[in-house]
C-alpha cells in the first residue's frame, strides 16, 4: 500500500517510517488510590480509551519498588490502547499535551513517539481515529475469550496519510475548533445536570418525604421477571422478538444500540411484554449499581425483557417517572445495597426484595408537579446531547475529507 494514491488523496506511508519509536510500559501491582502530585503513579487503561488523555486516571506506584523513569509519559507522546475486552476500544489513541510529572506508561498502552520533522503528534492522534485507519486496526486485531489486542508489529505497519507538515497543523487547528465548540456545549450540559440534581434533591427532601404515606412497592405496582434464555421453542405458535437485557438498561436511560432477539411461544407474549411507561430495574451488577434503571419509552413496538431485568408496572396512584426518581435516589440505592446479596464479583437482588421496598406515595398531582421542572431540564439536556452528536458527525466528516485530500484548507 505504501505510496499509493486514493481517488483524490495523499500517498500513505507505514507508521514505522515516521515514528521515532513504539514501546509498551510496565504495570506493577499499584496501590488502589490516586497518586499525590509528588508521588510516582501508573496510568490506567481508562486514561486513554476515551480518545482523550485523562491524567487523573492513575494509581499510586507501590512504595516498595523503584520507578522506571524511562517510562515516564511526556508531552508530545501519542498513547494507544493495545488490548481490551471491547474491540472498539483496542487501538483508541490520544495525544498528550499537558501532563503532570511522574506518571508511568502501563503495559496495556503503546507509546508512539512521532518524528517531529515529518509528523505532528496531534495530527497522528486524529489520523488514528479516522475510518480508514480504524479499518486497518480492526483488520489486524486478534483476540479470544473477550480479550482483543494488537501488536507492536501491527502498529508499525499501519498506513498513515503522508500529509505535508504545514497541512497537518492546519488540520489539527480545524479539529481543535470543533473541539472548542463541543467543549462549550458540554459545559452547558454539565450545568444542566447539576441543576437536575438540585431539583431531584429538593423533590425528595427528607422532611418532605417524611410527610408522605409509605407503602410496599407491590401495593402500587406489579413486579415481574422476564424471559429466561436457554432452549427456545420452535415451530408453529412461536415468534422471534427483541428483548432488553442488563446491558441495555442504564442509569436513567435505555440504550437500544445493540438489542438481541429471542424466540418465545406467542401465547406467553403478554407475560414478558413491555409497555410504554414500564420501569425497568436491573437484578445484578456492582453493589452500588443494583436497581439501576429507567422508564421504557416504547421505541420498539413489540419488545420483551430478560429475566435479569425486573419490569415494574405502576398503577393509578404512582407515576413511573416519580418511582424511577425515588429508586435512583440515595434512599432508593441505600435500600438495594442493604438487601443485595454480595458474591465475589457481583451483587444481586430478587423480585421479592423489589416488591417489599417501602416507597413514598405523594398525591398523584404532587408527583406530576415535582416532575415537570425536572423533565424540562432533561429535555434541554437531550437537545444539547443531540447538538453535540451532530457536531461530532460533522467534525468526523470534515476531518475525513481533509485526511483524504478531497478538501484543502485555505492558507492563512
Amino acid at each position: 500500500m505504501r505510496g499509493e494514491l486514493g481517488a483524490v488523496g495523499y500517498p500513505t506511508v507505514p507508521l514505522k517510517h515516521v515514528l521515532s519509536k513504539v514501546e509498551t510500559g510496565w504495570s506493577p501491582v499499584c496501590e488502589p488510590r490516586l497518586p499525590a502530585f509528588d508521588e510516582w503513579g501508573v496510568l490506567k487503561l481508562s486514561a486513554v480509551t476515551s480518545g482523550t488523555f485523562i491524567a487523573s486516571e492513575a494509581k499510586a506506584f507501590p512504595r516498595q519498588l523503584a520507578p522506571r523513569p524511562a517510562y515516564e509519559v511526556k508531552a508530545g507522546d501519542v498513547l494507544m490502547s493495545r488490548a481490551n475486552g471491547v474491540k472498539a476500544l483496542v487501538g483508541v489513541a490520544c495525544a498528550v499535551r499537558d501532563v503532570r510529572p511522574r506518571l508511568l506508561l502501563p503495559d496495556l498502552v503503546f507509546r508512539l513517539v512521532p518524528d517531529p520533522s515529518v509528523l505532528n503528534s496531534d495530527f497522528l492522534a486524529i489520523a488514528l481515529a479516522s475510518l480508514g485507519m480504524r479499518g486497518q486496526i480492526d483488520a489486524v486485531m486478534r483476540g479470544t475469550s473477550g480479550q482483543y489486542k494488537i501488536s507492536q508489529a501491527d502498529v508499525r505497519k499501519l498506513e498513515v496519510p503522508r500529509v505535508p507538515l504545514r497541512e497537518q497543523r492546519r488540520i489539527v487547528a480545524a479539529h481543535a475548533a470543533f473541539e472548542r465548540r463541543i467543549a462549550g456545549l458540554q459545559g452547558v450540559l454539565r450545568k444542566l445536570r447539576v441543576a437536575e440534581d438540585a431539583l431531584v434533591l429538593n423533590a425528595l427532601d427528607k422532611e418532605r418525604v417524611s410527610r408522605w404515606e409509605r407503602v410496599r412497592l407491590d401495593s402500587v405496582a406489579s413486579v415481574a421477571a422476564g424471559v429466561t434464555l436457554g432452549s427456545e421453542p420452535v415451530g408453529d405458535g412461536t415468534v422471534e422478538l427483541p428483548y432488553l437485557r442488563v446491558a441495555n438498561v442504564l442509569d436513567g436511560r435505555i440504550d437500544i444500540t445493540d438489542v438481541k432477539t429471542v424466540r418465545i411461544i406467542r401465547s406467553s407474549y403478554e407475560r414478558f411484554a413491555l409497555r410504554k411507561g414500564d420501569l425497568l430495574l436491573t437484578e445484578g451488577g456492582d453493589l452500588d449499581k443494583l436497581g439501576r434503571g429507567a422508564v421504557w419509552d416504547g421505541r420498539l413496538e413489540e419488545c420483551l425483557h430478560q429475566n435479569h431485568v425486573f419490569r415494574v408496572r405502576c398503577g393509578e396512584h404512582m407515576s413511573p417517572d416519580f418511582l424511577a426518581l425515588y429508586t435512583s435516589s440515595a434512599q432508593g440505592r441505600s435500600y438495594f445495597q442493604s438487601v443485595g446479596k454480595q458474591t465475589t464479583n457481583l451483587a444481586s437482588i430478587n423480585s421479592t426484595q423489589v416488591k417489599q421496598m417501602q416507597v413514598p406515595v405523594p398525591p398523584r398531582e404532587e408527583q406530576e408537579s415535582m416532575l415537570r421542572p425536572i423533565q424540562s431540564i432533561r429535555d434541554r439536556q437531550l437537545s444539547m446531547e443531540r447538538q453535540i452528536a451532530k457536531l461530532r458527525t460533522v467534525q468526523q466528516g470534515v476531518v475525513e475529507d481533509l485526511l483524504s485530500g478531497a478538501v484543502h484548507l485555505p492558507v492563512a
